[in-house]
C-alpha cells in the first residue's frame, strides 16, 4: 500500500510572504495525474521518497537552477526534467533522520535551495530557501487494499526567513510633500532631508540618524568631509552658523526630517556634495537613550532638545561622547564617524545601513557662473539687441518721416499774391 501526500510548505522571499499549496492526499499503486501548481510536492512512498520542485520555485517567473537544489544534509544532486527537478532517494538516505513517536515512524530531511552567481557576476537574484520535508508512517493502522485514512494530526513546517528593511534619504521640497525635482541649490538655501525605513508588515520600528557626513565624493571616507550628524543622533552641523535641525514631531515614527543649510567647501573648485547617512531602527515601544536619539542644537536657548524622550540624552552632544564613555574620543573624526558599537545585535532583520544622496549642485561659487548664470546672461543679451533694434527703428522711422516732409515741401506749387 502506498501512501502519498503533499506538503505544506511555507518561505519568506525577500520582499514578502508566498505560501505554497498545501494538500494531503492518498493513492493506490496506479499514479493518477497531478497538478503541477504547487512549487514543491512531496511523495512518501513504501521506500522511497520523491520530491519534485518547479523550476519557478518563487513564482516569480524566474527559474531556479537544478545544480542549486540538494536534498539532505548529504546534499543530494537532483534529476533535472524539463520544467521540473526531481529527486528520488531511499527513505535512509542523503543523511534523513527518523523518529519514532506513539503513532507514527517520522522521516525528515529538507529542500535546500543555495545559489551562486553565475559566470564571473558578483551578483545574486534568488534568496536562500530552506524547506524542512517530513514523512509520516502510521505504526496502527487497516492492512487493506484500500487507502489507509490518516490517524495523525498534520504537522506544521518551521519557516525560516530572514526579513529585509529598506531604508531611503531623500531630498524633498520646502513643504515636505514631494521629493525636489532639482538637485541644485545657491548658496544661503535650505535642503530639507527625509530618511525613512520601510517595514512591510514588520513589527513597529522607530528610526534615527546615527552619522551624517558630506563629501565631495560617494566615498563617506575620503577628505574633506563635512560632519552633518554625529555621536548618535547629535546634528552637529546646527553648531555653526547654520539653522540646521530635526523637525518635530515626526510625521511617523518610521521617519525622520531634517535640514541643513546648504554650503560648498573651500578651495575646492567643484561643486558637487554628496551626503551619507548611517541609518538605524529600534522597536518603536522602546524609550530613547544616548545611542538611539535626534537632538538638535538652539541657539536662543543654548542647549540641545531631542525630537522624543528626555532632554537628558541630549547632554552627551555637549562633550561628544554619547554611549561610550573613554572610547569615542580615542578614535580619529573619520573612524569616530563610522563606529557601529559591538554591542548592536542583529537577528532576522538589517537593522542599520548606509545612504548616500547626491550630488548636490551648488551654484553660488565663482567657478560656477557660467551655470548659475547663463540664463541670466542669455536675457541680458536678449534685452540688449531688442532695446538696440527699437532704438534703430525709432530712428528711421523719424528720417524716412522727416524725408517725405521734405520733398512734399519742394514740389508744392507757387502762386502770385497781388496787394491792393
Amino acid at each position: 500500500m502506498i501512501l502519498c501526500h503533499r506538503l505544506f510548505v511555507c518561505f519568506l522571499l525577500w520582499g514578502g510572504m508566498e505560501l505554497c499549496y498545501s494538500q494531503t492526499t492518498w493513492r493506490s499503486e496506479t499514479p493518477s495525474p497531478r497538478p503541477s501548481k504547487a512549487p514543491v510536492v512531496v511523495e512518501c512512498l513504501e521506500a522511497q521518497l520523491v520530491v519534485t520542485v518547479n523550476k519557478d520555485l518563487f513564482g516569480t517567473g524566474k527559474l531556479v537552477r537544478p545544480a542549486d537544489l540538494t536534498l539532505g544534509p548529504e546534499n543530494c544532486e537532483p534529476l533535472d526534467q524539463d520544467n521540473v527537478v526531481r529527486f528520488e532517494v531511499g527513505l535512509h538516505k542523503c543523511g534523513s533522520s527518523m523518529q519514532v513517536t506513539d503513532d507514527a515512524l517520522v522521516y525528515s530531511t529538507f529542500l535546500l535551495h543555495k545559489p551562486h552567481p553565475e559566470r564571473n557576476l558578483s551578483i545574486l537574484r534568488t534568496n536562500l530557501a530552506k524547506i524542512p520535508i517530513k514523512c509520516h508512517y502510521p505504526r496502527q493502522g487497516n492492512v487493506s487494499s484500500q487507502a489507509i485514512l490518516p490517524t495523525w494530526v498534520p504537522f506544521k513546517s518551521t519557516v525560516f526567513s530572514e526579513e529585509k528593511l529598506v531604508f531611503s534619504l531623500r531630498l524633498m521640497d520646502e513643504n515636505w510633500v514631494a521629493e525636489k525635482r532639482s538637485p541644485t541649490f545657491q548658496l544661503g538655501d535650505t535642503a530639507h532631508l527625509q530618511a525613512e525605513v520601510h517595514t512591510g508588515s514588520h513589527v513597529p520600528l522607530r528610526l534615527f540618524v546615527d552619522h551624517c557626513v558630506a563629501t565631495l565624493t560617494p566615498d563617506r571616507n575620503t577628505s574633506p568631509y563635512h560632519s552633518i550628524v554625529d555621536f548618535h543622533g547629535c546634528l552637529v552641523d546646527g553648531l555653526s552658523d547654520a539653522s540646521s535641525a530635526f523637525k518635530a514631531p515626526r510625521p511617523r515614527p518610521e521617519t525622520l526630517q531634517f535640514t541643513v543649510d546648504v554650503f560648498h567647501f573651500a578651495n575646492d573648485s567643484r561643486n558637487t556634495v554628496y551626503i551619507t547617512c548611517h541609518l538605524k531602527v529600534t522597536p518603536a515601544d522602546r524609550v530613547p537613550d544616548q545611542l538611539n536619539k535626534a537632538c538638535s542644537f538652539s541657539k536662543s536657548s543654548n542647549s540641545w532638545s531631542p525630537v522624543e524622550g528626555t532632554a537628558d540624552i541630549c547632554q552627551c552632544c555637549h562633550k561628544g561622547s554619547c554611549g561610550i564613555p573613554g572610547h569615542t574620543r580615542s578614535l580619529s573624526p573619520l573612524v569616530r564617524k563610522w563606529h557601529k558599537p559591538a554591542t548592536r545585535s542583529r537577528r532576522h532583520v538589517t537593522e542599520e545601513a548606509y545612504v548616500t544622496m547626491g550630488p548636490l549642485i551648488f551654484l553660488g561659487q565663482a567657478g560656477d557662473q557660467s551655470m548659475g548664470s547663463s540664463v541670466s546672461s542669455v536675457t541680458s543679451v536678449m534685452l540688449g539687441l531688442g532695446l538696440v533694434t527699437g532704438v534703430t527703428l525709432t530712428l528711421a522711422t523719424v528720417v524716412l518721416a522727416l524725408a517725405r516732409r521734405q520733398r512734399t515741401a519742394s514740389h508744392s506749387p507757387m502762386y502770385p499774391v497781388s496787394a491792393s
